[in-house]
């Protein structure tokens, strides 16, 4: 699929604005519905504004130690650095909101373990791109006939799929395409779907009609999703200070947790929806038709001691496929400590948590060690850090 397209400036203005052209475009959507997409948009390459503030965000160190951050920034900043001749992205969103959406009811129930609603099922790096793959390929079918038939002058075809796995700005092109507005929350939301999907992206060399409308900011004044913040990441509105967001916390720190953060993660154990689950537009969100997405093993009513004492055997075959494999044994070990160290104090968890005290990893150990301290602290817990960075919100 990757190859390369050259068309002038001008066979470009006359092929994009082709009635066959904008007919072509219109179709995306509709075959990107019967692909299970729920919403598809196309744009162009320009994001010279978000370009900027990405930048200041990282010169602010809010990224933490996601150097794949730092890196390839010519190819974020220019696509055809990534792929060659691309002038287009189209951007789809798929549901992912699993047909139990009470689960986050699980974070009043302090044995439970508290999964990210996106994480439950298989992952979808996989199955959106292999979804994108076969869209692209249509289009570029029906784009090559197209250019045979009014012999237009094009090359090959230049196109490739991505799903969170390159240096691509997926949330500003997707505002951009038209699927929604990006929330205080730095996250896509859109009047009729919320904000519980996954994005992904098709960067294609062919001349497709753009959209032209950019959904307005329904935000407001309101501040919901920066005040449940556990951890208080949120510096301002649209800023999140990644090393201090949950997510990051279990996810991506590969060290040891900072104490501070610790109790305010509760059962936290794998991702952070707060921001999302109280958002007003999520009333809106739909059930996901996908049965990969939907929770295996129980992951969204499991007790934090079974997960916790599964071996590494157990862990890598139940996390097969799924996202969590991602963060190895170890970390995953590391979290549960930690939602051990703030469930109900009892006899079992205490006891659960010295059976594995002397466990072969000090990051492990350490966290186990503070899981048990807070099992025999008599303080009154606090749910809810304090953060002295963080600006007002309004």
């Amino acid at each position: 699929m990757n190859s390369s397209l050259d068309i002038t400036f001008l066979d470009q203005e006359r092929v994009v604005n082709h009635p066959d052209m904008v007919a072509l475009a219109a179709n995306i959507p509709v075959w990107g519905q019967e692909l299970g997409f729920q919403q598809i948009g196309i744009t162009d390459i320009q994001l010279h504004q978000h370009n900027h503030y990405l930048q200041q965000w990282l010169d602010n160190g809010y990224h933490g130690e996601m150097q794949w951050m730092l890196a390839h920034q010519d190819k974020r900043q220019y696509p055809p650095e990534l792929v060659p001749h691309a002038i287009r992205v189209i951007s789809a969103r798929m549901d992912y909101l699993p047909e139990d959406p009470q689960h986050i009811k699980t974070l009043k129930q302090g044995e439970k373990a508290y999964i990210s609603h996106y994480a439950l099922g298989r992952d979808y790096h996989k199955l959106i791109r292999k979804r994108l793959r076969v869209l692209a390929e249509k289009i570029s079918q029906q784009f090559t006939e197209l250019a045979n038939t009014h012999q237009w002058n094009i090359g090959h075809i230049s196109q490739r799929p991505f799903v969170d796995s390159a240096p691509v700005l997926e949330k500003a092109f997707a505002e951009k395409a038209g699927l929604g507005w990006i929330g205080k929350h730095t996250l896509v939301l859109n009047q009729h779907a919320g904000s519980w999907f996954f994005l992904g992206e098709v960067l294609t060399s062919i001349p497709l009609p753009i959209n032209t409308h950019i959904a307005d900011n329904k935000c407001g004044d309101c501040t919901a999703c920066l005040k449940v913040c556990p951890t208080d990441a949120f510096i301002a509105p649209y800023t999140l200070d990644a090393t201090r967001c949950i997510s990051y916390l279990t996810i991506e720190l590969k060290g040891t947790i900072p104490e501070e953060f610790r109790e305010a993660m509760g059962n936290r154990v794998f991702g952070c929806d707060d921001c999302q689950a109280i958002c007003p537009w999520n009333k809106y969100a739909k059930q996901t038709q996908e049965k990969d997405f939907s929770p295996r093993h129980q992951l969204d009513r499991a007790d934090l001691i079974t997960l916790f004492l599964w071996t590494e055997e157990e862990y890598l075959k139940k996390t097969e496929g799924s996202p969590i494999r991602r963060i190895g044994y170890e970390r995953w070990l590391r979290n549960l400590a930690i939602g051990l160290g703030n469930a109900p104090k009892s006899e079992t968890v205490y006891q659960t948590l010295r059976s594995r005290q002397n466990f072969p990893s000090k990051l492990v150990q350490e966290h186990i060690q503070w899981a048990i301290k807070q099992q025999l602290s008599d303080k009154k817990r606090r749910r809810k850090i304090k953060n002295p960075k963080k600006m007002g919100a309004g």
